[in-house]
């Protein structure tokens, strides 16, 4: 992965997006903190909101558009009032989200899923129109294997859990830089 952020560029990222979450619950204008060099970067960022290590919300985008900053302001916002999976957060729920941010690396086509490393690649899959995609984490938190993994990728995407055996199936690995609000506490 090329992209690089400092400790307190990552600090910053997390504050962006409780910030954003924060004002937009309580409809006010957001303070936001200066931001740094490294979050006018561009790159893809999913920003993942848990409740006591349950999965409250999470939203993101594939490829990125503008700076970091900029990016993780609205997949904060999305992932909180946006996910269709979950209803808006609440008030109540702002101060027990823990968020995490995965600033994703360039996608890259692979030829086999034998080039999946469990722990290192998300994996993006497409077929006949259908897509679905998993964060380098996922699988680890949940204890899966390659073709685990793809079983559930194919589901996530609402087509058969072999689809990925397909020829028509187009995967695609990248790899995440993973850091959270409990990083710095």
């Amino acid at each position: 992965m090329t992209l690089q952020l400092s400790d307190e560029d990552r600090r910053v990222l997390c504050a962006i997006a409780r910030e954003a979450i924060a004002s937009e619950m309580e409809a006010r204008s957001p303070a936001y903190p200066p931001t740094t060099a490294g979050c006018e970067q561009v790159a893809g960022a999913f920003v993942t909101l848990t409740i006591e290590g349950e999965l409250r919300g999470c939203i993101g985008t594939m490829v990125g558009r503008a700076a970091l900053g900029e990016t993780v302001k609205a997949m904060a916002k999305e992932a909180a009032f946006g996910d269709p999976r979950f209803e808006p957060l609440r008030k109540d729920e702002l101060d027990l989200i823990e968020i995490e941010i995965t600033v994703l690396g360039p996608m890259k086509p692979i030829a086999s899923p034998a080039e999946i490393q469990i722990g290192i690649h998300g994996v993006y899959l497409t077929y006949h129109g259908r897509s679905a995609v998993f964060l380098p984490q996922v699988p680890v938190e949940w204890g899966w294997d390659v073709p685990t993994l793809l079983e559930n990728l194919c589901r996530k995407a609402g087509v058969a859990p072999n689809a990925w055996k397909s020829p028509d199936a187009e995967l695609y690995v990248f790899e995440g830089l993973i850091f959270s609000e409990k990083d710095f506490q």
